[in-house]
């Protein structure tokens, strides 16, 4: 049998939070971001750096963290796809992503929308072949990624315009309020 690997102690921003985690020497920061600093939203697809849906952003630059080793990223800042929404507010590509149909089953998501944020912020206008090269690292079985291309162009009109996406978590009208003409109510039942 051969010795396991040496733990060691593993720091680094993630999403905000100061995390500090004693981690084994050889271990893959998709492990630990998923496994010890409770990041779930970064997947695990293919283990070989095909897919991208691994992908997040390191000190702003976007790595697949399959196949980076924790001790690489140690004392960087990490930023998953939990973090690129403000509060309840979604980051413009999380909203264009749920209006075009981005996402379909949902499991590269994550992926797709860390890779697209930072290419929006290199590119605040894309051409929709520029939006298909930087996409080409990540694999979606579900889309086409036609609908994936509309949403990174929705998203990046949005941002150049300075316009945020609506306020999804404000009071809404009530789209009943007199209720409805005639109540079905269960047989048996009076009124």
């Amino acid at each position: 049998m051969l010795p396991g690997a040496g733990k060691e102690a593993w720091q680094a921003n993630v999403n905000g939070e100061a995390h500090e985690h004693l981690v084994d020497s050889n271990a893959i920061l998709l492990d630990v971001l998923r496994d010890q600093a409770g990041t779930l939203g970064v997947k695990r697809g293919c283990d070989m750096g095909t897919c991208g849906c691994c992908a997040v952003l390191i000190d702003g630059e976007p790595k697949l963290s399959c196949l980076c080793l924790a001790k690489e990223a140690e004392g960087t800042d990490i930023t998953t796809g939990e973090r690129l929404a403000d509060g309840h507010h979604l980051h413009p590509i999380q909203q264009c992503f749920a209006e075009a149909g981005g996402s379909q089953c949902g499991f590269c998501t994550p992926g797709f929308l860390i890779v697209c944020s930072a290419f929006m912020e290199e590119n605040p206008e894309p051409t929709r072949d520029e939006i298909k090269c930087a996409i080409e690292g990540n694999l979606c079985r579900c889309t086409g990624y036609q609908q994936i291309v509309d949403s990174v162009e929705m998203a990046a009109a949005m941002k150049r315009e300075g316009v945020g996406p609506p306020d999804a978590t404000g009071a809404k009208s009530d789209p009943h309020p007199l209720g409805p003409e005639e109540p079905s109510l269960p047989p048996g039942s009076s009124k």
